[in-house]
């Protein structure tokens, strides 16, 4: 009886560190992808004054 309690609370044990790494791996992705478009955004040119341009074609 107290054997199968043991295991059962390092399964849970283990489940719940499974849990928490993943979670903390999809938080690194995050800030990574992030980061990306944080520069992605920064390598834009900057958007002209309104009325700088005017479409012809339209």
């Amino acid at each position: 009886m107290m054997d199968s309690i043991a295991s059962a609370a390092m399964s849970m044990s283990a489940a719940q560190f499974s849990v928490q790494y993943s979670t903390a791996l999809e938080r690194k992705a995050m800030d990574t992808m992030e980061m990306a478009a944080q520069e992605l955004l920064n390598m834009l040119p900057d958007a002209p004054a309104m009325g700088q341009y005017i479409d012809t074609y339209a």
